[in-house]
């Protein structure tokens, strides 16, 4: 029989001995945990056709998954919401293929978008999502898709990317003004959508950042649109510069190159430039 004189002593040991066994399984489990959230991907993205009523205005989309999404239902991953031009407009269904024409979507048809992303050394994959507008998105429709996508899949909220060409880099821009602060970063290639200083504002005060292309002679969207949104931006003070590149080229597609993983400036393509921001309101 033990004597009760022992009892504080043997229970101030067990817990001591449970606490540290405690430590050591959080310390594992953040080993296993930054173990899994820099896998290396050993195949390309699967991107599937969804028909799907996201909302009245959308239809269906684009399902671009990493290869082994399956296998790490623990991972949340960064996502991309890509938005297609006024060509791409479409039921979401029978019209689904065209979302596919340009671009982000484009190239992990064409298998040709990356497997992994290597920034500081630890390599990341993406999850990409592709609507397909009925008529000219509005900013409720494009957080209908944000929301339905971190229902539906494992989404790191921290890395949250909107790219758009044309009227989908409008909807990119317009969609910052809106609901920014849900967002990492932006890159708004050929951007239909009239800058003003208010809407700079909005933007710089949501803590996004931004990179913007376009070209120089576009004959449909005017490179003015994208050159003032940066400089308005860049008057008021955001939390970090907005970025611009203008191609001296002439011609309205500025997103075949910005978005190729080839083309990089200061050592990073658009994607590694995305994943090295993380959204600051979380």
């Amino acid at each position: 029989m033990i004597k009760h004189t022992y009892l504080p002593a043997i229970l101030f040991l067990s817990a001591i001995l449970f606490s540290c066994k405690k430590d050591i399984a959080d310390q594992q489990a953040v080993t296993n945990s930054s173990v899994e959230d820099f896998y290396t991907e050993t195949s390309l993205p699967v991107q599937t056709p969804v028909s799907y009523d996201i909302n009245p205005n959308i239809g269906g989309y684009l399902e671009a998954l990493p290869a082994s999404y399956a296998k790490h239902k623990g991972k949340k991953y960064p996502l991309i919401i890509f938005l297609h031009g006024q060509g791409e407009l479409g039921n979401g269904t029978t019209d689904l293929y065209k979302v596919a024409d340009n671009a982000i979507p484009k190239l992990i048809q064409n298998h040709q978008f990356p497997a992994n992303f290597v920034v500081n050394n630890k390599p990341s994959q993406f999850i990409v999502i592709s609507p397909q507008f009925k008529a000219w998105p509005l900013s409720a429709d494009i957080d209908a898709v944000l929301n339905y996508a971190i229902a539906k899949y494992h989404i790191d909220t921290m890395k949250v990317y909107v790219c758009g060409l044309s009227m989908g880099g409008g909807g990119t821009w317009d969609y910052t003004i809106d609901y920014g602060k849900r967002l990492a970063a932006i890159v708004p290639i050929s951007g239909a959508s009239w800058p003003t200083t208010d809407k700079a504002l909005k933007i710089a005060q949501s803590g996004v950042c931004v990179w913007a292309f376009h070209n120089q002679d576009d004959p449909t969207v005017p490179s003015w649109y994208s050159v003032d949104y940066v400089s308005y931006i860049n008057s008021s003070t955001p939390r970090l510069p907005a970025r611009l590149t203008i191609f001296p080229v002439s011609g309205h597609d500025a997103w075949t190159t910005a978005t190729d993983p080839n083309y990089k400036e200061k050592g990073k393509n658009i994607y590694q430039w995305m994943l090295s921001k993380r959204n600051t309101n979380y």
